[in-house]
C-alpha cells in the first residue's frame, strides 16, 4: 500500500479505501469507569468507543461500547508493568522472561478525588496519575466540537520521571496523529493494540535491535519482524527487540512474540508509538537516572548474559567454507608457523556430504577421522566451531524421520526444495522447537558432535520460519519472532551440557537472546559502507540487552561479485582494528581470509592480532562486569555521557569496556573526525595527550595506527606475553598498564 503520512494508513494500516463493508474497526479508549485492586496491582475499566470509518477519527454513537481491563503493575522502584487484555491474558512466565529474584512485585494502591486518582506503592511514592477534571477552557466558538472524554494519564515508573499518555496529539479532534489507547477489531474480534507516549522535541532514542541506522532513531519506524537483513544496509534486520531506551531516562519493553511497530517521534514528532498484532498489550515502563541502569533493569526483567569462555575471545579462522580437514590442517600449521596467534577453526557449510546439505555429520571422504581430527586441532591449541541451521532439506538423511515425528512443522502445502537461495523457505521444513520432542530430537543431533569434542555450535539463521505450517505450540505469526530465542537456547543448553561452557554463535535475535552469546553481525558487504552498517547496528544491540557481539571480518561478501570480489588491503587492515576491540573476532567471508594472502600488511594484521591477546585480561574484566549490570562490551557513547546531548548522534565511535573509545578508520583517505567528551584522554598508541570535550579532525593516520583514547590515570590489565593461543595464557602473570605520564602508548 503506497504511503499516505496519515497514522491511521500507514502506522495502523487501515486501507484508505476502506468503504461500508470494511472489517476493519477502530476503538479509542474513553474516560475511566472504575478503580479497584487487583491482585498487588489495580486494575482499572475503561470503556473503548467504536470510531466511524472515516479519516476523520470520531466516535460511532450507533456502535455500542465495549469494556476492558486496563492493569498496572509495579517490580520494585523502577518498573511499571501496564496490560492491557482485550480477551488473552498476560503471561506470568514466558520464554522471554527471565525475572531476577529479587525482581519481586510491589503493592499498589489508590486515593479517589472527583479531579484525579492517584496510585502509590506501599513506601508512598507516586507511580501514576489518572486525571478526571476538564480542561480549563476560555470558550468563545462552537464551530468545532469539543473533544471526547479521554484516557487522561501519566506513568512514573521509578517514582519521579513522568511519562504521560499521548491523550491530546492532533490538530483538533477528529484530526489525530497518535492514538493514546486504540485497539482495532476485525469482523468484530480484538486484533490488535496500540499505544503512545508524549516526547519531548529533542528527545533520543536507541535500541529496538540490531539496527544499521544512524544512533539517535527519532524520526524513525521500524517492524518489528525478524527478515534475512541480507547484509548490513537495509531496513531489515536479523534481531528485532520490542524494547527502546530514551534520553529522558525511561525504557519500554513490549512484552510480545507478535509482529509489531513501533514510531518514534515518526508518524507524530510528538509521540513515542507502539502496535501489537494481538488482543493484548503488555508493556514494562523502566525509569533511571542512566541509560546503563535501564538497561539493567531490562536485563532483571528478561534476563543476564553469561560469560563466555576465555579461548571465544581470542581469534576465530573462517571462510565460506573450508571442504577438508587436509586444508583446515594445511591453514593452522601456516598460522603457527607464521606467528599468527588463533583460538578458534570455523567449519562453515562445507563440512558435510553436500555443500549446504545440513546434515549434522562430517563428510567421510574429507574428514574421515572427524574425532581424530578434532583431537589434533586441539593439541595445537585450535577449538572447531561448526556451522548448520534450524532448517531440513528433502534429501537430507533425517528428513524422513523429522517429518514422520513432527520434528519438523508439517507444511499446510506442498514445497519443494532446490539449492540455497540464503533462505529458509529454500527447505522442505523448519525444526519445530515449540515441540519438546523436536528440541531434544534437535539436541541429539548436536550431542554426537560435541563428544566428539567440538567446541562451538554456529547457530545461524532462526529469523525466518516457514509460516505455512502448523506448530506444536504457536501458531507461525507468534513464533517467527520467539524462534530464534528456542533455537539458541536448545543449542546452548546442549552446549553446556556437554562441553561444561555455555557458548553459541548467533545471528537472529529478539528479547531474551542476550542470554545466550554470541551474537554476530550478519552477512555484510565487504566494504566501508558495510563496515560502517556493522558498528552501528553492535551499538544499537548494545543497547537492546546484548553485551556480545561480533561481525564478520573484513565483511562477508564482495562488491560487485559476491563470491570472488578482492578484499581492498586497508579495508582488511582496518576492519582488522575495528575486529581487535570488539567483544569477539572472527574472520569470515566469501574470499580469502587468512592473514597471509595479504602480504603488505601481513606484518601489521600480526602486531594486530597479538595486541588483541595483549588486551584478553582487559576484555575478560569488562565482561565479568558486563554480565552483572546492563553495560555490553561495546557501547554507544551516550552509555557514559546521557548528559552530553552530542553523544546521542554519534555512530561511528563508542566505548570499548570502561576506559578506551574507539573511532575505527573507515575510508580510503585515512581520516576521520573524533569527539572526545569532557575529561584527559591519552592516545593509546602515541600517548598524545587531549583535554575534552572537543573534536578532533585527524588527516593522514597511519596504517599502523588507530584513534584510539583511554582515560588518563587509569590502569588496565594487559598480558604482555607472546602467546599462540589463550592455552598459552597464565593469567597469574596478568601485568598491569598505567596510564601516567610515562606512558608513551602501548608499544612504545
Amino acid at each position: 500500500m503506497k504511503q499516505t503520512n496519515y497514522q491511521l494508513y500507514d502506522f495502523l494500516d487501515f486501507d484508505p479505501e476502506m468503504g461500508e463493508d470494511y472489517p476493519k474497526r477502530l476503538w479509542r479508549a474513553g474516560r475511566p469507569l472504575s478503580i479497584d485492586k487487583h491482585g498487588l496491582g489495580v486494575r482499572i475499566v475503561l470503556p473503548f468507543h467504536c470510531q466511524v470509518l472515516s479519516h476523520d477519527i470520531q466516535a460511532d454513537a450507533s456502535v455500542e461500547i465495549r469494556e476492558y481491563a486496563f492493569i498496572i503493575r509495579a517490580y520494585g522502584d523502577n518498573i511499571l508493568r501496564l496490560i492491557t487484555e482485550l480477551g488473552a491474558q498476560a503471561q506470568e512466565s514466558s520464554p522471554m522472561l527471565d525475572m531476577a529474584e529479587d525482581l519481586v512485585e510491589t503493592s499498589l494502591d489508590f486515593e479517589k478525588s472527583n479531579e484525579e486518582w492517584l496510585i502509590k506503592d506501599r513506601s508512598g511514592k507516586k507511580r501514576a496519575l489518572i486525571q478526571l477534571s476538564e480542561p480549563e477552557i476560555d470558550w468563545w466558538s462552537d464551530l468545532l466540537p469539543a473533544p471526547e472524554p479521554g484516557f487522561q494519564v501519566s506513568f512514573f515508573p521509578d517514582g519521579k520521571r513522568e511519562l504521560r499518555l499521548s491523550a491530546a496529539d492532533q490538530f483538533f479532534p477528529a484530526r489525530v496523529d497518535a492514538m493514546g489507547l486504540a485497539m482495532i477489531s476485525e469482523e468484530g474480534q480484538a486484533r490488535q493494540l496500540t499505544m503512545s507516549f508524549e516526547i519531548g522535541a529533542e528527545e533520543c532514542f536507541a535500541g529496538t535491535g540490531e539496527r544499521f541506522a544512524k544512533m539517535d532513531l527519532a524520526g524513525r519506524t521500524f517492524q518489528l519482524k525478524n527478515q534475512d537483513g541480507q547484509g548490513v544496509n537495509s531496513r531489515r534486520t536479523y534481531k528485532n527487540i520490542p524494547f527502546f531506551l530514551s534520553s529522558k531516562g525511561y525504557g519500554i519493553f513490549m512484552h510480545s512474540s507478535a509482529y509489531g511497530k513501533i514510531s518514534l517521534a515518526d508518524h507524530s514528532s510528538r509521540s513515542a508509538q507502539l502496535m501489537v498484532e494481538e488482543p493484548l498489550m503488555d508493556l514494562f515502563l523502566i525509569g533511571a537516572d542512566q541509560p546503563s541502569e535501564i538497561l539493567r533493569h531490562y536485563r532483571r526483567i528478561t534476563g543476564f548474559p553469561s560469560l563466555p569462555p576465555l579461548w571465544s575471545f581470542g581469534l576465530w579462522m573462517s571462510r565460506m567454507t573450508y571442504f577438508s580437514a587436509e586444508e583446515v590442517e594445511e591453514i593452522c600449521q601456516r598460522l603457527r608457523k607464521e606467528n599468527f596467534p588463533c583460538d578458534v577453526i570455523h567449519l562453515d557449510t562445507g563440512w558435510f556430504r553436500t555443500d549446504w546439505l545440513c546434515e549434522w555429520k562430517f563428510n567421510p571422504e574429507r574428514f574421515p577421522d572427524p574425532r581424530g581430527f578434532i583431537k589434533t586441532l586441539k593439541q595445537q591449541g585450535f577449538r572447531l566451531s561448526l556451522w548448520q541451521m534450524p532448517y531440513i532439506a528433502a534429501e537430507a538423511e533425517q528428513h524422513e524421520e523429522a517429518k514422520k515425528n513432527n520434528y519438523i512443522a508439517p507444511l499446510k502445502k506442498n514445497k519443494t526444495q532446490g539449492g540455497s537461495n540464503f533462505s529458509a523457505l529454500d527447505y522442505a521444513g523448519t525444526i519445530d522447537f515449540t515441540s519438546p520432542e523436536a528440541t531434544e530430537w534437535y539436541k541429539g543431533l548436536l550431542r554426537q558432535l560435541l563428544e566428539m569434542g567440538v567446541a562451538c555450535i554456529k547457530a545461524d539463521f532462526g529469523e525466518e520460519i516457514h509460516m505455512e505450517a502448523d506448530y506444536a505450540g504457536l501458531p507461525a505469526e507468534q513464533l517467527n519472532n520467539l524462534y530464534a530465542l528456542l533455537y539458541q537456547r536448545a543449542a546452548y543448553e546442549v552446549t553446556r551440557e556437554m562441553n561444561g561452557e555455555g557458548l553459541i554463535w548467533a545471528r537472529a535475535g529478539w528479547a531474551g537472546c542476550q542470554r545466550y552469546p554470541v551474537h554476530w553481525g550478519g552477512d555484510a558487504a565487504a566494504s566501508w559502507e558495510g563496515m560502517a552498517g556493522s558498528l552501528r547496528g553492535g551499538l544499537h544491540l548494545g543497547m537492546s540487552g546484548f553485551a556480545f557481539w561480533s561481525h564478520d571480518v573484513p565483511g562477508f561478501h564482495g562488491l560487485p561479485n559476491f563470491m570472488n570480489s578482492i578484499i581492498p588491503d586497508d579495508l582488511y587492515l582496518r576492519w582488522t582494528q575495528f575486529g581487535v576491540f570488539s567483544s569477539h573476532i572472527r574472520y569470515h567471508g566469501t574470499a580469502k581470509r587468512e592473514p597471509y594472502h595479504y602480504p603488505e600488511i601481513a606484518d601489521l594484521i600480526r602486531k594486530w592480532w597479538q595486541l588483541r591477546y595483549q588486551l584478553i585480561p582487559y576484555i575478560l574484566d569488562q565482561s565479568e562486569k558486563s554480565i552483572h549490570s546492563g553495560m555490553p562490551l561495546l557501547r554507544a557513547m551516550a552509555l557514559h555521557h546521557a548528559e552530553d546531548h552530542c553523544c546521542w548522534h554519534l555512530d561511528d565511535q563508542y566505548y570499548f569496556g570502561d576506559e578506551l573509545i574507539i573511532a575505527p578508520v573507515m575510508n580510503s583517505d585515512h581520516s576521520r573526525k573524533v569527539y572526545l567528551p569532557e575529561g584527559t584522554w591519552v592516545h593509546f598508541f602515541t600517548g598524545q595527550r587531549q583535554e575534552g570535550p572537543l573534536w578532533l579532525k585527524l588527516e593522514g593516520i597511519p596504517l599502523g595506527e588507530m584513534p584510539v583514547w583511554i582515560k588518563e590515570g587509569v590502569t588496565i590489565p594487559v598480558y604482555n606475553e607472546e602467546v599462540s593461543c589463550t592455552d598459552d595464557m597464565d593469567l597469574a602473570h596478568t601485568d598491569r598498564l598505567s596510564i601516567d605520564g610515562e606512558f608513551r602508548g602501548i608499544w612504545k
